[in-house]
Order: C-alpha cells, then sequence, then structure tokens
C-alpha cells in the first residue's frame, strides 16, 4: 500500500449545506486552521439546493485549543 508524505499535518474537510452555511463554516473554520485549498462548489442533483465544497487545512500555531 502506498503512502502519502506530508510536510504539514493536513486536514482534508467536505462543506455539504446552503451557499450562506458554507460562508460562515469556512469562516469559523478560518479561525481554528489556515485553510489552504477550497474547491470550486459542486452543486448537489436537483431538486437539492445544497452545494458541497472540499478544502484542504492546518491547524494554526498561533491558536491554543
Amino acid at each position: 500500500m502506498a503512502t502519502c508524505v506530508r510536510k504539514a499535518p493536513t486536514m482534508r474537510i467536505r462543506l455539504h449545506g446552503t451557499s450562506s452555511e458554507m460562508t460562515a463554516a469556512l469562516a469559523a473554520l478560518a479561525k481554528t486552521f489556515n485553510i489552504r485549498y477550497v474547491s470550486r462548489r459542486y452543486p448537489d442533483r436537483s431538486p437539492s439546493t445544497l452545494e458541497r465544497i472540499y478544502l484542504d487545512a492546518t491547524p494554526r500555531k498561533d491558536v491554543r485549543p
């Protein structure tokens, strides 16, 4: 099995919801994580009005749990 070597501990996150929910979630996640990549929005099949986005994030060093 092949392994992936990463330079930083990266989390891959999928957000699923309305456009406004995802905008709010991204803002909240940016307070704790460095958002390194955000995909385009992928709409769900009709009649759903929900979308998905995918992001890569790393923990911020200036934030304590």
